[in-house]
C-alpha cells in the first residue's frame, strides 16, 4: 500500500485519488501526523481488511459505492455519502461486496 500525503495547499477530487485495482485494496495518505491519520482507501469487489481492533475511533465515509462495515460482528451497509464511528475497542472488518471507495480517519490524541 501507498503511504505518501497528498500535496498541501492545492485542491483535491479526494475521489479521483486514489483508483481501482483489480483484486487489490489501495490506500492513499492524505495526512500522516502522530495525533492521526486520513486516507483514502479503494476496494475492489470481494476484497475485505481482516479483522482488527484499534485502540482509537475510526470515522469512516464512502465516497463512491457500497461497503459493508462489521463492528463487533454487526453488519452495517453504507452506500455514497454516509458515514459512519467505529468505536475504539470494538472489532472491525471492511468488506467491498463491490467495489467502493472511502475516506478514513482515525484521531489518536485525547487516548493518552
Amino acid at each position: 500500500m501507498e503511504n505518501f500525503e497528498i500535496e498541501k495547499a492545492k485542491s483535491h477530487i479526494i475521489v479521483e485519488i486514489i483508483e481501482y485495482v483489480s483484486n487489490s485494496v489501495v490506500s492513499k495518505t492524505i495526512i500522516n501526523k502522530t495525533t492521526g491519520t486520513i486516507n483514502a482507501v479503494s476496494f475492489d469487489t470481494g476484497k475485505m481488511l481482516t479483522e482488527k481492533i484499534l485502540p482509537f475511533d475510526t470515522f469512516v465515509q464512502i465516497i463512491n459505492g457500497k461497503a459493508e462495515i462489521v463492528i463487533d460482528g454487526v453488519s452495517n451497509f453504507l452506500d455514497t455519502g454516509e458515514a459512519i464511528i467505529i468505536p475504539a475497542h470494538a472489532s472491525q472488518i471492511v468488506k467491498a461486496n463491490e467495489r467502493f471507495k472511502m475516506i478514513s480517519t482515525i484521531i489518536k490524541s485525547g487516548y493518552e
